[in-house]
């Protein structure tokens, strides 16, 4: 925690709440630390990269698994250094990250790749402070996924049983690289998920991060 700077990484599988939870987080933080809370997300469409990824994602254009691997590392790289360090450098500053590299692991993994390719190939990564994963079923992040889009799911919405047991590996192979992860129940109102990672957070989190309790949630 340079700086008095603090980085979260907020993962789970397409459906699991992870982004209305971010944004909620951040909402909360930004109650007592203001301005010094950025919400970011990877993919990071403005770094390098970024629109390339999206289109990908979308099915609008076509990459192989290594290019867009490789593209994903070189977002991750771009992002790191304009928007996530640069924010990291001032005092008390919070970055709350939208996925990570915990993703890559799980998603960017083939029978031609494997976990360990991934990671070297984002070995330089800066590891984030705290981890906080959201795990949901399968049934309940498909049907959350119906709920909020009826237009065709993206590149990797689907098959999210083999996603889950790959987020599984992935936890424990960060785990072993000393990362700290905590991994929180996400199949509940978005009230009781939010309580929960807010304890996390207490757990984690630097002695001049204060947080303000939330109001009731809509």
């Amino acid at each position: 925690m340079a700086n008095n700077s603090f980085f979260v990484v907020i993962e789970g599988i397409d459906g699991a709440g992870k982004t209305s939870i971010a944004r909620e987080l951040c909402n909360i933080l930004r109650q007592t630390l203001g301005e010094n809370v950025l919400l970011t997300e990877e993919p990071h469409n403005e770094s390098l990269m970024g629109a390339e990824i999206r289109s990908a994602l979308r099915r609008e254009r076509e990459l192989r698994p290594v290019e867009l691997a490789q593209a994903f590392a070189l977002n991750r790289s771009s992002h790191l250094k304009s928007v996530i360090e640069c924010h990291l450098q001032k005092k008390q500053a919070v970055v709350i990250c939208d996925r990570y590299l915990l993703s890559s692991l799980v998603y960017q993994t083939r029978d031609d790749i494997t976990m360990e390719d991934i990671y070297q190939l984002n070995r330089w990564a800066r590891s984030p402070d705290l981890t906080i994963v959201l795990n949901v079923s399968a049934h309940i992040a498909y049907q959350r996924m119906d709920e909020r889009s009826k237009s065709a799911r993206e590149l990797f919405e689907n098959d999210l049983p083999t996603r889950l047991k790959k987020y599984c590996a992935g936890i424990e192979m960060l785990r072993e690289e000393g990362q700290r992860i905590i991994e929180i129940c996400g199949d509940g109102e978005l009230s009781d998920v939010i309580h929960d990672v807010l304890g996390a957070l207490e757990e984690g989190a630097p002695p001049w991060l204060r947080i303000q309790p939330p109001l009731l949630l809509a």
